[in-house]
């Protein structure tokens, strides 16, 4: 179990100028940023980073998105970081999230739903290399 987890502020939230908010219940939850940046993907860059879901049918229309506009990468440190990350993210419906969660504040649909995170140990080490060199995590 790692300390670690990686994040998105995606495209909609930043767009909608949700992003100070949704750092500060970050940190609020006992979060420690690692590594952040400000990014806006390529097309390519999205298809790379999602290339997992690559046959999956929502495929397309993510990685559409993702590219769509600026959006924050995140490395971030809590214990047991992947389950308190998302956690705090809620569900992937916004509609079935919890009270207090990102998802239920934030999130206006299944598909812009405000903020990614990794779903292992494994993957959020890979997330994080995707984007981060070790000399931005601080």
């Amino acid at each position: 179990m790692s300390n670690l987890t990686f994040g998105i502020i995606k495209p909609d939230a930043v767009a909608k100028g949700h992003t100070g908010k949704i750092i500060d219940k970050i940190i609020s939850a006992g979060f420690r940023i690692r590594g952040m940046k400000l990014i806006h993907q390529s097309k390519k860059q999205s298809e790379g980073f999602y290339a997992v879901h690559a046959e999956r049918p929502f495929y397309g229309e993510l990685t559409e998105f993702m590219s769509s506009g600026a959006c924050i990468v995140l490395a971030l440190e809590k214990e047991n970081a992947v389950k308190a990350w998302r956690d705090l993210m809620g569900a992937t419906n916004p509609a079935e999230a919890d009270e207090g969660t990102l998802r239920k504040e934030f999130a206006g649909s299944i598909g812009e739903n405000a903020v990614h995170g990794s779903d292992s140990d494994e993957n959020a080490a890979i997330e994080i290399s995707y984007f981060f060199s070790k000399l931005e995590l601080v």
